[in-house]
């Protein structure tokens, strides 16, 4: 079976106009933020928790000009399956009457217990709906940022490598400004790798 081809965004708007700001009002979100406040005791490597994260992940998908109801409920909550045990998803069906939809999304973005990262991240390269990916693009890049106040060089030099093989593909295949703005903190991350000497003291063991 081919691969689906997808529409790729190249366009940032500067500003919602008012089309979207009224699409934006008629999406109830304040359900699935009552479900991410469950993440704000999971703190982050980089400072803050995994609350916040969701909330940027959202924001960044608006930035780009995404107003799509399911995509943005989905961000909201896409890290509660995985970082919270037991979670029930029962709770994300209830929601309201997009939970279903929502909750496929979130299940997709999902790694599985014990499942391979590269395992997970081809999978939804080779397999992974438009959403999903857009998702995973806007989810880079709010990690990508935070990734700047992080100082374990061998993680952030992994962290870009993987962006770098699996995340690019994915932006490049939907949204052309997401992958120039991960190239960017991609670029800016090995910068401070150089700078500190990192790369030099690999290069000499």
């Amino acid at each position: 079976m081919g691969k689906k081809l997808y529409n790729m965004a190249t366009e940032k708007p500067d500003r919602m106009d008012k089309e979207h700001m009224l699409q934006l009002k008629s999406i109830f979100l304040a359900p699935y933020m009552q479900l991410a406040t469950a993440l704000i005791g999971k703190q982050r490597r980089a400072g803050g928790n995994m609350f916040r994260h969701q909330m940027d992940t959202m924001s960044i998908l608006i930035d780009y000009g995404y107003i799509d109801s399911v995509l943005l409920k989905a961000s909201c909550i896409h890290d509660t399956v995985e970082d919270i045990p037991g979670f029930d998803t029962n709770l994300i069906i209830q929601a309201d009457d997009e939970g279903e939809e929502v909750l496929k999304l979130v299940l997709e973005v999902t790694k599985k217990e014990g499942q391979p990262k590269n395992e997970y991240l081809r999978k939804i390269i080779n397999e992974g709906s438009y959403r999903a990916k857009l998702l995973k693009c806007a989810d880079r890049i709010s990690n990508m940022i935070s990734l700047g106040f992080v100082t374990d060089e061998k993680f952030i030099e992994r962290y870009c490598d993987e962006t770098e093989y699996f995340i690019f593909p994915i932006a490049l295949e939907v949204d052309y400004n997401m992958y120039q703005e991960l190239i960017d903190l991609v670029r800016t991350r090995r910068a401070y790798l150089e700078s500190s000497g990192y790369y030099e003291r690999k290069n000499s063991n």
